[in-house]
């Protein structure tokens, strides 16, 4: 115990974990405790198991288990790159792990031992484990548990400074609550078990009418599958220019990703256009093994196209079109959502009541759901939802 601060304080491999405020605080206490200054020991106790609480649980167990997952060090990223680990990382990294699960293992007891104070301090959980067994069996199965950012989370956005950040309350939505189209849902859970394995994956662009649950559908897969190691990342539209650079970083990594482009629809000039039409072209998932494009549109050609587009001689007329179709030509599976007839919108009404427990007469619950649907402008998935979203709110 005594020199339990200097054992952390020879990390190497896991060095990163020294400027974790936690860890930070429980080094600082070691230190006070071994100068034998009780008010300052106090003091620093009571400021490490406050910052543990911070982190929104009270059993530094598991806290350490998790930043030690998380840690994105050069032994783990040799590891997802399928490269050979010198020897003396190898060693270094279980030298670590013993020091590390010792740590996991303190207790309230074990750390206020030998201060001379009679009054409340406050506790924490803990337990025993084996902290290198848990971190070999995820390095074994690294493609599905992955490491970093993408360990903890598995929905991702591109902000506002580029950086990819994650999703800490992703869309929940299961593919059993997503009435209808099974035929389409089909062949996007299929492409992407494909990319799962290591076998070739093509891009998806989705068309349809609003509503229909495109984007809900790619986001219902993610949730079913991000368990044997599947990431998604949106990217907005004019986002599309970063998306060589996203390729660089994702190519290296052992998890497999689904680069999601929502709502795609371009002006003809629009230098956006140019640039996801030349990463297509470029066979993105011929190139990143790991990573297929997942887009969304309501438009079937995705480039607005003009009357004017169409006057003029007949090759320049037959070049302009065959521009305006060149781009969604280049996703290798189109899957159309089709609007719902009244028949299939009223069976999702009726699936979607059954499931939230809204008991009705049949009639009454209908004529409603038309009603709703009249006042939207037409019938869709999302249009039901909302009727029971409504149901449910009025109760």
């Amino acid at each position: 115990m005594s020199h339990l601060n200097i054992k952390l304080r020879s990390l190497t491999v896991f060095r990163n974990l020294l400027k974790d405020p936690v860890i930070m605080a429980l080094n600082k206490f070691l230190e006070q405790k071994n100068s034998g200054d009780e008010d300052l020991c106090i003091d620093s106790y009571c400021e490490f198991v406050s910052l543990l609480y911070a982190s929104h649980t009270n059993n530094f167990t598991d806290y350490v288990s998790g930043i030690v997952n998380d840690d994105e060090n050069v032994f783990i990223r040799s590891i997802g790159r399928g490269e050979t680990v010198s020897k003396h990382i190898e060693n270094a990294v279980k030298q670590e792990l013993l020091i590390l699960n010792r740590v996991c293992s303190l207790t309230p007891k074990i750390l206020r031992e030998g201060i001379n104070w009679n009054g409340y301090l406050p506790e924490f959980d803990s337990y025993e484990t084996d902290i290198t067994a848990s971190y070999f069996h995820r390095i074994e199965n690294i493609g599905k548990y992955g490491y970093g950012i993408y360990s903890r989370y598995y929905m991702f956005y591109i902000n506002d400074e580029k950086h990819i950040v994650p999703v800490c309350n992703p869309d929940n939505t299961r593919l059993e609550e997503l009435i209808d189209y099974k035929r389409e849902q089909q062949i996007i859970i299929d492409n992407t078990k494909a990319l799962l394995s290591g076998k070739p994956a093509a891009n998806i662009l989705l068309t349809g009418d609003a509503g229909t649950g495109k984007s809900s559908t790619i986001k219902a897969v993610v949730n079913e599958l991000h368990d044997e190691g599947l990431r998604i990342l949106e990217v907005r539209k004019e986002q599309l220019r970063e998306i060589p650079a996203i390729l660089d970083e994702l190519t290296e990594n052992p998890l497999k990703f689904i680069l999601f482009i929502d709502d795609l629809s371009f002006q003809k000039d629009d230098d956006n256009y140019s640039a996801l039409k030349a990463i297509l072209e470029g066979s993105v998932s011929a190139k990143s093994q790991n990573v297929v494009i997942y887009a969304t549109s309501n438009r079937r050609h995705l480039v607005k196209e003009k009357f004017s587009d169409r006057e003029g001689d007949d090759i320049h007329r037959n070049d302009t079109m065959q521009e305006i179709i060149s781009l969604s030509e280049r996703f290798g599976i189109q899957i159309t959502f089709q609007r719902p007839d009244k028949k299939t919108y009223l069976d999702i009404v009726h699936h979607l009541a059954e499931q939230h427990g809204i008991d009705m007469p049949r009639e009454e619950l209908e004529a409603g759901a038309e009603r709703f649907t009249l006042s939207r402008g037409n019938r869709s998935a999302r249009a039901a939802k909302q009727y029971i979203d409504s149901l449910i709110a009025a109760k």
